[in-house]
């Protein structure tokens, strides 16, 4: 404002109302985002992925919706872990109701006994991936310990030499990889576990047939319909699933039951005791 007499300043901005200004978050901004855009935020919860909202509440800066959404986070998913545990369990009641499977984890634990009561021949396993872990574990418990200290029980995993499994596989292929390892290793007598949860591991395959060959007994560890494995293996072990995780969780429970009972057989009072 000028007075009078006073020198008019050219540089002087005139004070004048600018309401082009972008839209700050003040008081009256904050006030409507929690009484407008919060509520809205919690009525689209069941549209929108619960991921985003969440990130976005906590950008907006409000912890109280944040941490009611969280619990409602916490409440599914623990409801998702027990699922989980079910589906796990289900699938070994079907295997605990199934008396003819029974049976046959009975038969191959027999065998297994009676290969390490009267000759000197060990089990051998195979298989890819998770069941390639399979096979080491089931190894070592026998070679190790499973329940109690004892002499050691002879057991190969074909899946454990680096060397042996890259040259194989450059020189002869990947579908050879546990054939070749048998023709040199096997021997008649021994017994071959080829772990899938398919059951049509090619390479388990080619060293069912390479067996065989050399009077190997072959028992499929496997899931599903079996597979081809189950078609011409010795004894087939199915696993009553289509589900990967609980085939793979079923194996290493029956590998378990395996290894219990040939270690009470041999070295303990038994598992009739």
């Amino acid at each position: 404002r000028e007075t009078p007499g006073s020198i008019p300043n050219p540089e002087a901005k005139p004070l004048i109302a600018d309401n082009t200004a972008g839209f700050t978050c003040g008081n009256v901004g904050r006030c409507l985002v929690r009484q407008i855009f919060y509520p809205l935020f919690c009525s689209l919860y069941l549209l929108l992925n619960f991921y985003i909202l969440f990130f976005l509440l906590l950008l907006l800066d409000n912890k109280i919706y944040a941490i009611i959404l969280l619990i409602i986070l916490g409440i599914k998913m623990k409801q998702y872990i027990k699922d989980q545990v079910k589906k796990s369990y289900e699938t070994k009641q079907a295997i605990y109701a199934n008396e003819v499977l029974l049976s046959i984890i009975e038969v191959v634990a027999n065998e297994c006994v009676k290969l390490y009561k009267d000759t000197s021949n060990k089990t051998i396993l195979a298989g890819n991936g998770g069941s390639a872990a399979d096979a080491q574990h089931i190894a070592a418990e026998l070679v190790g310990r499973y329940g109690f200290d004892r002499p050691s029980i002879p057991s190969l995993a074909l899946t454990t030499d680096s060397s042996n499994l890259t040259a194989i596989g450059n020189d002869y292929g990947y579908d050879k990889v546990f054939s070749r390892q048998l023709e040199g290793m096997g021997q008649s007598g021994d017994i071959f576990f080829g772990i899938s949860t398919s059951g049509n591991s090619l390479n388990i395959i080619n060293a069912f047939k390479s067996a065989k060959q050399k009077n190997i007994m072959t028992v499929a560890l496997v899931g599903r319909d079996g597979g081809e494995m189950a078609k011409i293996a010795d004894h087939a072990i199915i696993v009553p699933s289509d589900s990967t995780p609980r085939i793979q969780e079923s194996h290493i429970l029956i590998g378990h039951i395996l290894c219990d009972i040939i270690e009470k057989e041999i070295f303990g009072n038994g598992v009739n005791t």
